[in-house]
Parts: C-alpha cells; sequence; structure tokens
C-alpha cells in the first residue's frame, strides 16, 4: 500500500472509532480486550495518537523517556471531554503524516521503506484493529477493504513476528501454518505467507511452504482479523490439524517488551 492510502485508512478508521465508541458507552466492556473498558481503549489509542505524532512532528531520531513521552501525551481527560480529545490527536496525526516529507527522519520499531512509511503504517492498522475492538463491543465487527487486509496480515507476520523474530510464539513440537487469502487478486503485496513454529520461536517467511500442518484460506478481510484474533475462524477454510491454528490463536499476541 501507498503512504497516502495508509493515512486515509487511518482517518477513515479513527471516524469509525468514535462512531462505536458513542454507540457503546464509555463503561461497555470489550469482549476482544477484556481488561478493558471502552474507556480505557479510547485512552490507549489516543495516546498511542500523540505518543506517534511526538516521533513525526519533532523528527525525534531517540526514543522517549518516560518523563518525555508523559509530557507529550498530556493527561487523561474526564467523560465529557474524552471524544473531543481523541478527535484532536487523531485529526493532528493525520494532518502531520500528510504533511510530512518523504524523506522524514525519525525512531521507529518495524522494518519499512521510511520512516514515515512505518508509521504510516503502524497507525493505519493500530486504529483500524482498534475500531474492530469497538465495534465488538456494539455487537457487529465491519470489514476492510482487500488491499487493507493484505497489508496488515504482511504487517503482522513480517513486521511484529517475521522481523523480531517471533520468540515469543513457540512449540515443543515444530509445526508449520499456511496462510493465503483467496480475493485482492489485484492487490499489490504478498497473498500467501508461511509460519514454521518451533521450540526456538516463529520463522515467517512470504510464500506457501512445500508443505504444511495447518491451512488457513479466506478473503483477506477475514484473515486479517482472524489473525489479530478479532474473529473467529470457524467459517474459514482450515485444512490440515486444527491444534496448529488454536496454538496461533492461544500464543500470538502483540506486546511492547
Amino acid at each position: 500500500m501507498e503512504i497516502g492510502r495508509h493515512i486515509d485508512a487511518l482517518e477513515r478508521a479513527g471516524l469509525d472509532f468514535v462512531d462505536a465508541a458513542e454507540k457503546a458507552g464509555f463503561d461497555a466492556p470489550v469482549p476482544t480486550c477484556p481488561e478493558w473498558t471502552v474507556r480505557e481503549l479510547v485512552h490507549h489509542v489516543g495516546y498511542v495518537h500523540r505518543w506517534a505524532a511526538t516521533y513525526v512532528r519533532e523528527c525525534r531520531t531517540v526514543v522517549l523517556t518516560d518523563d518525555e513521552e508523559e509530557a507529550a501525551v498530556g493527561p487523561m481527560p474526564g467523560d465529557a471531554d474524552l471524544v473531543a480529545w481523541f478527535q484532536a490527536g487523531h485529526a493532528e496525526l493525520v494532518d502531520l503524516l500528510r504533511a510530512a516529507p518523504g524523506d522524514l527522519t525519525c525512531w521507529h520499531f518495524l522494518p519499512a521503506p521510511s520512516p514515515l512509511a512505518f508509521w504510516a503504517r503502524r497507525q493505519a492498522h493500530e486504529t483500524t484493529i482498534h475500531r474492530a475492538d469497538l465495534q465488538g463491543a456494539v455487537g457487529t465487527i465491519g470489514g476492510v477493504d482487500a488491499d487493507v487486509g493484505i497489508d496488515g496480515i504482511d504487517e503482522l507476520l513480517m513486521g511484529f513476528y517475521g522481523s523480531r523474530g517471533g520468540r515469543r510464539l513457540r512449540a515443543e513440537a515444530p509445526c508449520t501454518l499456511s496462510v493465503g487469502v483467496t480475493d485482492g487478486a489485484c492487490c499489490a503485496g504478498p497473498h500467501a505467507w508461511t509460519v514454521h513454529i518451533g521450540p526456538e520461536g516463529a520463522e515467517i517467511s512470504r510464500g506457501d511452504p512445500d508443505a504444511a500442518d495447518c491451512t488457513l484460506r479466506g478473503p483477506a478481510s477475514d484473515l486479517y482479523l482472524a489473525l489479530w484474533n478479532r474473529r473467529a475462524t470457524a467459517d474459514l477454510h482450515v485444512d490440515g490439524d486444527p491444534a496448529v491454528l488454536d496454538l496461533w490463536r492461544s500464543r500470538a499476541a502483540i506486546r511492547w517488551t
């Protein structure tokens, strides 16, 4: 996906995020983030937007200290001001990314063609996945366009697990999960990935394996949400040992540390 497309996806996801938050109410639990209420999830995403914006705005090349991060984000607002606070931070991030030069230099934490490409992509998917969380608190999670789904699968697998070695995703008995998108033929980017899971962690590559213990196939939107553990896989094509997919669903989680 192009940077502009990521920024458009970020903008749309933020608008849908607010809509779902207002429908759910701040005290509602978030089924896909069971430790959080809607209020806490709005705090989290609003915080992340301001944190990310700081690196882009200041062309910051080193990680913020805890005190610097706290100052950049500012205090959490009360309920009466929470939606406006979120909207302000979201709009600023969108505007900063749109205005940033292509040769922007700043800190980022996953491989990317450029720092600007990283932040546009990461914030698009951060907001889209948490938009799904809030929609789940209301009732029905909306899908995404095929190009967004394909890109988000690739970021999850190749970025978070591929580039970081997938150390948390382990299995005593080595196994292989094959993931394939069944739509989006006109979309750029890979449409298949191979996840090898072993005692030392996971190794991820693009493309189909020679053989797999479990194969997961489906539309890009459904696979995107399923691999991020935001929807079930019962209506997707699963062939082979379902325990391999269960392993992914129980152990695949993105954490900061």
